[in-house]
């Protein structure tokens, strides 16, 4: 019994190597777990238990092929971080808050700074909108953005996707 739990242990400790995060998004997890269900089934086959390992097989694929399904159904998202600089006191944080939410935005945080002296607005919100993929060109909310009375800068950095 001491060799299946060291080779269990050792492939555990491979898959726990494959698994990465990404900001909001964790990969690998289902690389991990086949690699580790794969390995239990090498060990019934080796160990004759052959009726084990081919219904194993057969329900770890079925599970796998089924989870697929899902993965290709479960809502995706992309987060940014918009940061807005404009002159004066033209743009109040509920407005650009009701902007963002009416373009389909939602808010994960909005921060904002006066600078006094220079009679400016910085804002910096990270946002979130639901996207069927992951889309490269900057949102159509930008452009209303753009035109804002007093805009001294727009910016926009795209951080990445992963499932809601």
């Amino acid at each position: 019994m001491r060799l299946p739990l060291g080779i269990l242990t050792g492939v555990g400790f491979i898959g726990a190597g494959a698994i990465v995060r990404k900001n909001e998004m964790v990969l690998g997890l289902t690389t991990a777990a086949t690699m580790w269900f794969g390995t239990v089934v090498g060990l019934c086959m080796g160990g004759g238990q052959l009726d084990l390992g081919s219904a194993s097989t057969v329900l770890g694929f079925g599970v796998l092929w089924g989870l697929r399904y899902v993965e290709t159904h479960v809502e995706r998202y992309q987060l940014s971080e918009l940061k807005i600089t404009i002159q004066g006191d033209q743009l109040q944080p509920h407005e650009l808050r009701e902007r963002l939410k009416a373009a389909g935005f939602h808010l994960k945080s909005l921060s904002f700074t006066d600078c006094i002296q220079e009679h400016r607005r910085e804002f910096d919100c990270k946002v979130r909108w639901s996207s069927p993929q992951e889309i490269l060109e900057a949102p159509p909310i930008l452009a209303e953005l753009e035109p804002l009375p007093g805009g001294i800068e727009l910016e926009w950095k795209a951080s990445g996707s992963g499932p809601q």
